[in-house]
């Protein structure tokens, strides 16, 4: 587990806990170590919600599959953080989104229960590791009512615009790369992804961002 060490230390999950409690923590944990293939699914949709994971290597990506088979994204996971907190600590019994990994990744499972639970050790780190816990979830809170701002949008041009304007932000410079391929991005934004390849061609025209692939620029 030692090898983990720099990427758990960036993990909202253990801020705060220091090294030398680290293994032990794992160990009381039952934390264990999967390693996917890209394209794997991580968790499937209608499983009952158990596991917190982490990102060790490579990234996950969050889906909702609809009855008809469209996609919409959530949301990308990297290195180091944590996916399905929420479903766990709420005991779902049929989890409502697909977890994909988008390249080979190492993924860290965690027991939900056991962090929930204090263990029969009182391990002092245990409370840090719940208030870790809450803080992340009340930041992914926020994150979600982010992406309603954008979704509340009529139009793809409004939602683009919006999600553009939220990235720059996030960056901190109207110039900064985004997680997402067209395709990716249009399933995020639950549009058509011909209609968002025409509006960021107008965009570009009427010179109001400038964008190659991945990378974008309000003007």
């Amino acid at each position: 587990m030692k090898k983990y060490f720099d990427i758990l230390r960036k993990c909202p999950l253990f801020n705060q806990i220091k090294d030398e409690n680290l293994i032990a923590m794992l160990g009381c944990l039952g934390a264990k170590v999967e390693v996917f293939d890209k394209k794997y699914t991580i968790v499937a949709e209608g499983n009952p919600a158990k596991y917190i994971g982490i990102v060790l290597s490579g990234s996950v990506q969050i889906v909702r599959i609809d009855y008809f088979g469209n996609r919409s994204i959530v949301t990308n996971v990297d290195s180091s953080d944590i996916f399905c907190e929420s479903f766990a600590c709420a005991e779902v019994r049929s989890i409502p989104i697909t977890v994909i990994a988008n390249e080979p990744c190492e993924i860290m499972l965690i027991d939900c229960n056991h962090i929930l639970h204090t263990c029969t050790n009182n391990c002092g780190f245990h409370q840090q590791l719940i208030f870790n816990l809450m803080k992340d979830l009340a930041t992914k809170n926020i994150m979600f009512h982010q992406k309603i701002e954008i979704m509340a949008r009529r139009s793809t041009r409004e939602k683009l615009m919006a999600y553009l304007m939220f990235q720059a932000k996030k960056a901190g410079s109207k110039s900064f790369d985004i997680p997402f391929d067209r395709q990716e991005l249009a399933d995020y934004l639950e549009v058509d992804r011909s209609g968002l390849s025409a509006e960021i061609s107008k965009l570009r025209k009427e010179g109001i961002i400038e964008s190659n692939r991945k990378h974008f620029k309000l003007l």
